[in-house]
């Protein structure tokens, strides 16, 4: 089939909004269909929902439609990671070189702007419309509406419709179709700290905090209202979990033991901890992501991963991208296109899945063991003065556009070379001398 002129997305969130966007801005015929109710009419508490880390990667797929600077406005720069030990005590690691950050922003609130932009530019948005069902032969789709069922005509479906979608359903029926999913044994439970009485925010504002505790931790994005949003990554189940903590005094109890400092500033925290569920965090990978001309899968509805890299938006924003990009470079037939699209992109998925368990790792043990912050220093000095030789994995995660997968076979390598230098004796001494600089060279060529 040549281009399709009538498109059909399933899922209006994040991915599903912005690719809408890139779609109607080529000159196709978009309507987007949704399951939930527009969260615009609540603007107030969509602006509460879950916080992410936008980065580059997630900023030049906003570029490519020209809204980075619409997002930028309703973003807050975070310049580093504080950690928080048991007594209150701060350490501090840079995410980058001097300005470079990676910006908290509402889910909510960012799903809002986007639809907006996407009705803006003409998109067509139906809400309440749950998918029934799928003719992989013909792009029909069958939603269940608030007035019964609806059978939608289209040339090309695009199942954006999240971890739990709907659409993949449909070609895990099909021969050669593999997928799988994984539960990692933790769940998370999302509270806050409410602003001052003026507004500013209790804590430090430009920067992600953590509360690093071996087997478990907890992490504060800060909001434009002055408040943060706090997230508690713990076991699901087991004698150290959420099942274990089955009373509101047990909870309290386990926070003033691990995070007083937060606790001090929570006295909402007996309120939120009852009333907000601990979630579920699913690893989803799957391929092919298309089928014939007709259907394609974008965002976690191909590549659901864990939170701990912030990268999941952002790397289903860098799918509308390269989508974008490979489309405006494409001649021939639209099944051609798919090929050469989730070929490109599954590898990445891959990799970003493998490096965001690595990166819990890092958050809730390594962050606050002085050993790694030295390791991190030395590899800071060095890329300074190496630039080309070296650049630290997360920065080629968060503040470059190497792919995923190359990047997770630099950083094993880089890591490889780490630990031999983190063996020399007395590196806490020589840390920056010639003889670390010259084994590092040496490692690398």
């Amino acid at each position: 089939m040549s281009k399709p002129k009538k498109i059909t997305i399933a899922g209006s969130g994040l991915v599903g909004a912005l690719h809408a966007i890139y779609m109607k801005r080529q000159g196709f015929d978009v309507d987007l269909y949704e399951r939930r109710p527009d969260l615009r009419n609540n603007r107030i508490s969509a602006g509460k929902s879950i916080n992410l880390a936008l980065s580059d990667r997630g900023f030049r797929g906003l570029a490519g439609v020209g809204i980075e600077d619409d997002i930028r406005s309703i973003s807050i720069p975070m310049y580093r990671r504080v950690m928080h030990d048991t007594k209150g005590n701060l350490t501090f690691q840079p995410y980058g070189k001097d300005g470079q950050a990676i910006y908290s922003v509402s889910r909510g609130g960012l799903n809002c702007m986007l639809m907006d932009l996407a009705e803006a530019s003409g998109v067509k948005i139906h809400f309440n419309y749950n998918l029934l069902s799928v003719d992989l032969n013909s792009a029909r789709t069958t939603f269940v509406g608030e007035d019964g069922m609806v059978k939608i005509d289209a040339d090309f479906l695009v199942g954006a419709d999240g971890a739990y979608s709907e659409a993949r359903n449909e070609l895990e029926k099909t021969p050669w179709f593999n997928y799988s999913q994984y539960y990692i044994e933790y769940a998370y439970k999302e509270l806050s700290i409410h602003p001052n009485n003026d507004g500013s925010h209790k804590l430090e504002k430009n920067a992600l905090h953590i509360w690093p505790r071996k087997d478990f931790m907890l992490i504060a994005l800060p909001n434009l209202d002055g408040s943060f949003t706090l997230t508690l990554f713990y076991p699901k189940t087991g004698e150290r979990s959420f099942d274990s903590l089955d009373t509101i005094e047990k909870a309290e109890a386990f926070f003033r033991e691990n995070f007083s400092d937060a606790l001090d500033l929570m006295p909402h925290f007996r309120e939120e901890y009852a009333s907000n569920p601990a979630a579920a965090m699913v690893i989803v990978r799957c391929f092919p992501w298309s089928w014939k001309d007709k259907m394609m899968l974008i965002g976690d509805a191909a590549h659901a991963i864990v939170p701990f890299f912030g990268q999941g938006m952002n790397c289903g924003f860098e799918d509308c991208f390269v989508f974008n990009e490979l489309l405006n470079e494409h001649e021939g037939e639209w099944g051609d296109l798919l090929r050469k699209y989730e070929i490109a992109r599954k590898p990445n998925g891959d990799a970003i899945a493998e490096l965001a368990l690595n990166n819990f790792i890092e958050m809730r043990d390594r962050v606050s063991d002085p050993k790694f912050l030295l390791q991190k220093k030395i590899e800071a000095r060095f890329s300074d003065k190496y630039p080309t030789k070296w650049m630290p994995l997360y920065s080629m995660v968060t503040f470059s556009h190497i792919p995923y997968s190359e990047a997770l076979a630099l950083g094993k390598k880089q890591e490889a070379i780490m630990e031999k230098v983190m063996k020399l004796s007395d590196i806490e001494s020589k840390w920056d001398s010639e003889e670390v600089e010259k084994l590092m060279l040496e490692h690398l060529n």
